[in-house]
């Protein structure tokens, strides 16, 4: 089992769940790092005296320095902090909880420095997807996912030896707060509405995905690529429950499902212990008590984001980073009031559509892309 760990984006929700089952297993803590949540961080820092704590700004850094003067804290900023709390030589295994395309070049140089991998930076794989698993068979880097649903599969292909014997894997959705509107409900919809998402609390910025199935379509691509499957061997069905996190459909007919409560602490724990199980703080499913279990095929034409993120993932290239850069600015606007909950597919189809396709990129193509997309929202 995982002895030391680091933990980029320790104060969002997967941050925070992860320390309650680093408390739980008794592991030491590398580094912390955050945002903008200085005073939380700093709170952190009290308690889990990590070697190194990093904010995203210089002046966050300082105001964190200020609030931990005292301790044997170190504190830096910005991506190469990032960098440094990713490869620090005593950490066993990366979190990667960060929220978008800031995840990247820690993530890549973590799986660099031989790191576990516990995936939890939707983007690395949805825009860079190629180039990071390529990199993780160079450098024999485990990864391992974090997600319910990604967690769910990993689980579920624990026994499978041969990759031939998988049919394909279905990812379960809840539907978000919105199963069954029609578009012109959709269209009146509010933030407030969209943040009430039915079984799970996360962020706001995956919730909004939620909502718009934007964030099922984006694991759909993350699927495609962790598991190196076809896009049309990864399909999506709607699971209101949220009991069943996903499933594997094997060739003979089998289909193997991974179920639990809906809670983030298993696959995280999971990350830290396998391949043994150990006594998780999550709580037991609880089966004759979770109520009747069903079944639907999600409406990609009320929710088209899902669609669009599937035509991305088969074209593949460039059109992932700019769907995922365009997405990520259209939220913050709708989030900032700025747009309406429809606008967010309207401006990333649009995106999609208007910035150059790659169809090979490397890296530096890749970010290219993604600001190109961030700027075509803006400009639109």
């Amino acid at each position: 089992m995982i002895k030391c760990i680091s933990i980029l984006g320790s104060t969002g929700s997967i941050g925070r769940q992860s320390l309650e089952v680093v408390d739980a297993l008794g592991l030491r803590v590398a580094a912390l790092t955050a945002g903008t949540g200085v005073e939380r961080l700093a709170e952190q820092c009290r308690k889990y005296l990590p070697d190194l704590a990093v904010m995203a700004s210089q002046e966050a850094a300082q105001r964190l320095q200020a609030l931990i003067c005292e301790l044997p804290v170190r504190v830096s900023w910005g991506e190469q902090g990032l960098i440094e709390a990713a490869t620090l030589p005593e950490a066993e295994c990366v979190i990667t909880a960060v929220v978008g395309m800031v995840g990247l070049k820690p993530t890549l140089a973590a799986i660099a420095a031989g790191k576990r991998i516990g995936l939890a930076n939707k983007e690395t794989l949805v825009c860079a997807g190629e180039l990071v698993m390529a990199a993780a068979a160079q450098y024999k880097a485990e990864i391992i996912p974090v997600d319910s649903e990604h967690s769910a599969i990993y689980q579920c292909l624990m026994g499978c030896n041969d990759p031939k014997e998988i049919k394909r894997l279905i990812l379960t959705c809840s539907g978000g707060p919105f199963y069954g509107y029609s578009i012109e409900q959709l269209k009146q919809v509010t933030k407030a509405d969209a943040l009430k998402h039915p079984n799970w609390k996360m962020g706001a910025k995956i919730t909004i995905d939620c909502a718009t199935l934007m964030n099922k379509g984006l694991e759909v691509i993350e699927a495609m690529r962790l598991y190196r499957m076809e896009i049309d061997q990864v399909d999506v069905v709607i699971h209101r429950q949220s009991i069943i996190h996903s499933m594997v459909e094997y060739t003979d007919g089998a289909v193997m499902a991974q179920m639990g409560a809906p809670d983030m602490r298993l696959p995280i724990q999971l990350a830290f212990t396998y391949p043994q199980r150990t006594q998780c703080v999550a709580p037991a499913l609880d089966l004759l008590g979770c109520g009747p279990l069903t079944f639907a095929q999600p409406d990609m034409n009320a929710f088209p984001c899902l669609a669009l993120a599937r035509a991305c993932g088969k074209a593949g290239g460039t059109a992932c980073p700019v769907m995922n850069g365009a997405n990520e600015e259209a939220v913050a606007l709708f989030l900032a009031d700025k747009i309406g909950f429809y606008d967010i597919y309207n401006l990333v189809n649009k995106a999609v559509e208007s910035v150059p396709f790659v169809s090979d990129p490397s890296l530096e193509q890749i970010l290219e892309a993604d600001q190109l997309a961030r700027q075509a929202v803006i400009s639109f």
